[in-house]
């Protein structure tokens, strides 16, 4: 999968990073520190990376739901990782799943679950500081 995963950046496909991250699976600092890594190093900064929450299903009943904090505290690898784009899923109305400018910190799109609520880009760039803004249809 890392080779996959190398192949299609270096193809110039666009490309975002999913983690499911399972207590007591893979919610090791240590382990989601590894992925931003490796994100940050082989992928680019401008990958995104999707940290989602765990919810009890089918064989796996028995595991709790993803902590919040533990989803908070992946984000902040990330961003100590230099990360510029990642995303909380599976949590309603977070302050993780909108767009922030990278260079300025500016609020550039808010959504909420799959709604899109605003988008502050211009012509793929922040409109507060002009930072050009990775994406699809931005």
């Amino acid at each position: 999968m890392i080779d996959t995963l190398k192949w299609v950046k270096k193809h110039g496909i666009w490309l975002e990073v999913t983690t499911l991250v399972i207590p007591d699976i893979n919610d090791d600092p240590a382990e989601l520190n590894d992925v931003a890594a490796f994100v940050a190093n082989e992928l680019g900064v401008d990958t995104p990376w999707h940290i989602s929450r765990f919810f009890p299903a089918y064989k796996m009943m028995d595991v709790p739901p993803t902590p919040l904090a533990t989803l908070q505290l992946a984000r902040e690898i990330g961003l100590k990782k230099g990360l510029r784009y990642i995303y909380e899923g599976n949590v309603l109305e977070s302050e993780g799943e909108n767009t922030y400018c990278y260079s300025c910190g500016s609020l550039l799109i808010r959504r909420r679950s799959f709604t899109l609520l605003d988008n502050k880009t211009v012509a793929g760039h922040c409109c507060h500081c002009g930072a050009e803004i990775d994406g699809v249809g931005i």
